[in-house]
C-alpha cells in the first residue's frame, strides 16, 4: 500500500471513530395530559391513530410499565428536571400556578445544568410550570412589572435558551417568556371559558392567542434544532407541550380529522409535532444520532370530556383504572417511547419498570459520569434497555406513586400498595365521600391478575403489606430511594398524607 492510500485509510479511520464517539443529541417531548390509551401503539383498539408517534415506537423502545412520579403536572416536571420525587419538596400536594414562586431550589442540579457541564447546548421550549419570580411579585399579582426580567426562569436552571409559557395553557398570566423576558407586555384582560375550552380569566399579552401556542412552540423548537445541528456541541432540547391539556383547541385541517372528538383532533396535532421534529432532524442529517424521548406528564384529564371519547369507543386509560389526579394506574401510567437510530437497530417492547425521575441517571450513564449524593436521589438508569448491553447499574425494582391530593402508593413486582381508602384525586371514591369512609384504610392489588385494580386483597396478604410499608417508610425517611448517603426532605419531617407513620 502506498503512502497516499495509507493516509486515506487513516483519515477514514479517524473520521469513523469520531463519529461513533460523538455524543448524541437529545430531544425530550413531553405531552400534557395525554392518556396512555391515546397513543395507538399502546391501544390498538383505540380510535385515535397516532401515526408518527407509532413510527418512533416501531424502530425504538416502547416501555409498557412507565410511570410519572405524580398524577398531575408540576410534580412530574420537577421529577424530570431533578431526578427526585416531587413530594420531597415543600409542595406536598397539588400544582403551581402562573404567578407562583420557584419550586426548584436554586442550588439543586438539574438535568439541564448537568448536561450543560457535559458540553451540551441546552434549550427549552414549552410549558414550564415550575414557578418563577416575576418582577415586583412581592407587591402582589396585580402589581407585577412584566417589563422586568423574570428571575429563576429556565435560564437559571441550566438552559442556555428558553421560550416558554409560565404554567398551563389555562392559567394566567398569558404571555410568552423568552430568555427571561416577556416577548410582549401583558395588558389586556381576557374572559374565561368553560367546558373543554377551559380558560381562566386573566391578563394576556397582545401576541398571545391560545389557539396559536402549539404552533409557536413548534416553530421555536425547530429553530433551535436547525441552529444547533451539526455544531461542535451536541444539544439537549426539552420540549414540554401544552397540549392536549385544556383548552382543547384543534385548528385548521385538524378540526374533525380524528373523527372522534375535538380532543382526538388535538391529539393528532401533538402527533404532527412529532412528525415535524423528526423531519427537521432528518433534514439536518442528525436523526440517527439523536435520542428522542416521547412521553406524557400524567393520564387523561376528565376536563377534556371522557364521556365524549368513550361514546366513540375510545378509552384514554385503556383497561387501567382512574384518570389524571388519581393514585390508580390511569393517573400515572404513561406512554414512554425512546428512539435512537444509531443504537437501537430494531424496535422492541420493554416491560422494565420506569419512572419519570429515571431520565437523569440515564443521561449520566450515557456520559459516563457519576452523580453526587445530593443529585437525582430517586433516579435509575434505563440505558441498558436501549443499548442491549449488560446493565452497569441495578435496574429499578420499585416505584412510589403520588396523587394530586398528596397520597402515596408503592409498587414492587406485581404488588401495588395504596396508603388510603380512596382515589387520592378527583376520581371515585373521593377522599371525603361516605364510600371512602366505609372502605379499608389501605388497598393492595395484584396487578398481574387485576390490572384494573378492582379487588383489594390487603387482608389476604399481610406479609406483603408489611414489606411494602417498610420499604415505603425507608424511602421516605432516607431522603432517597437509590444507593448513597442519606438525604433530607424539604419541609417538615411529617405531613398529613404520611398516614401510616402517625405523628
Amino acid at each position: 500500500m502506498n503512502k497516499k492510500n495509507t493516509l486515506c485509510t487513516l483519515l477514514c479511520f479517524f473520521v469513523l471513530s469520531a463519529g461513533f464517539a460523538q455524543k448524541p443529541n437529545i430531544v425530550y417531548i413531553l405531552a400534557d395530559d395525554l392518556g396512555i390509551g391515546d397513543v395507538s401503539s399502546y391501544n390498538p383498539n383505540g380510535k385515535i391513530y397516532t401515526e408518527n408517534i407509532d413510527k418512533l415506537a416501531q424502530s425504538g423502545v416502547r416501555f409498557t410499565d412507565a410511570h410519572t412520579t405524580s398524577a398531575v403536572c408540576t410534580p412530574t416536571r420537577y421529577s424530570i428536571m431533578t431526578g427526585r420525587y416531587n413530594w420531597r419538596t415543600t409542595m406536598k400536594k397539588g400544582v403551581l400556578h402562573g404567578y407562583d414562586t420557584p419550586l426548584i431550589d436554586p442550588k439543586r442540579e438539574t438535568v439541564a445544568s448537568y448536561l450543560k457541564k457535559q458540553g451540551y447546548k441546552t434549550g427549552m421550549v414549552g410549558k414550564w410550570h415550575l414557578g418563577m419570580t416575576w418582577g415586583n411579585i412581592e407587591a402582589g399579582e396585580k402589581k407585577v412589572d412584566f417589563s422586568k426580567q423574570v428571575r429563576n426562569s429556565p435560564n437559571s436552571n441550566g438552559f442556555d435558551y428558553s421560550f416558554i409559557i409560565p404554567a398551563s395553557l389555562d392559567m394566567p398570566p398569558y404571555a410568552y417568556v423568552e430568555n427571561g423576558f416577556c416577548t410582549a407586555i401583558p395588558k389586556d384582560t381576557c374572559e374565561g371559558r368553560k367546558g373543554i375550552e377551559l380558560f381562566r380569566a386573566g391578563i394576556s399579552a397582545p401576541d398571545f392567542k391560545p389557539e396559536d401556542v402549539i404552533g409557536r412552540f413548534t416553530e421555536k423548537a425547530l429553530s433551535f434544532i436547525n441552529q444547533n445541528a451539526n455544531k461542535e456541541k451536541p444539544f439537549f432540547l426539552y420540549f414540554p407541550l401544552a397540549a392536549p391539556h385544556t383548552p382543547v383547541l384543534p385548528i385548521g385541517d385538524f378540526v374533525g380529522k380524528s373523527k372522534v372528538s375535538p380532543y382526538g383532533d388535538f391529539v393528532l396535532m401533538v402527533d404532527d409535532v412529532v412528525k415535524q421534529v423528526v423531519a427537521t432532524l432528518k433534514k439536518n442529517g442528525i436523526y440517527d444520532n439523536t435520542i428522542i424521548v416521547f412521553t406524557s406528564d400524567n393520564g387523561f384529564a376528565n376536563s377534556a370530556n371522557l364521556q365524549a371519547q368513550l361514546s366513540k369507543g375510545h378509552n384514554p386509560s385503556i383497561d387501567y383504572r382512574g384518570l389524571k389526579t388519581d393514585i390508580y394506574e390511569g393517573g400515572h401510567r404513561v406512554p414512554f417511547i425512546v428512539h435512537w437510530g444509531k443504537v437501537i437497530k430494531t424496535g422492541k417492547v420493554s416491560d422494565q419498570l420506569l419512572c419519570s425521575t429515571d431520565f437523569f441517571r440515564t443521561v449520566a450513564e450515557l456520559n459516563k459520569t457519576s452523580l453526587k449524593d445530593n443529585v437525582a436521589e430517586d433516579s435509575y438508569s434505563f440505558l441498558s434497555e436501549l443499548t442491549g448491553r449488560k446493565p452497569t447499574h441495578a435496574p429499578r425494582a420499585s416505584v412510589i406513586h403520588h396523587s394530586s391530593n398528596g397520597y402515596f402508593a408503592i409498587r414492587k413486582g406485581k404488588w401495588k400498595l395504596i396508603m388510603c381508602s380512596h382515589s387520592g384525586g378527583n376520581g371515585k371514591p373521593k377522599e371525603d365521600s361516605e364510600e371512602a369512609k366505609s372502605l379499608p384504610p389501605i388497598q393492595l392489588y395484584d396487578l398481574s391478575a387485576d390490572i384494573a385494580e378492582t379487588r383489594n386483597v390487603y387482608a389476604a396478604h399481610p406479609e406483603v403489606v408489611k414489606e411494602l410499608t417498610n420499604l415505603l417508610t425507608r424511602y421516605v425517611k432516607d431522603g432517597r430511594s437509590t444507593q448513597g448517603k442519606i438525604q433530607t426532605n424539604d419541609g417538615p419531617a411529617y405531613w398529613s398524607q404520611l398516614t401510616w407513620l402517625g405523628k
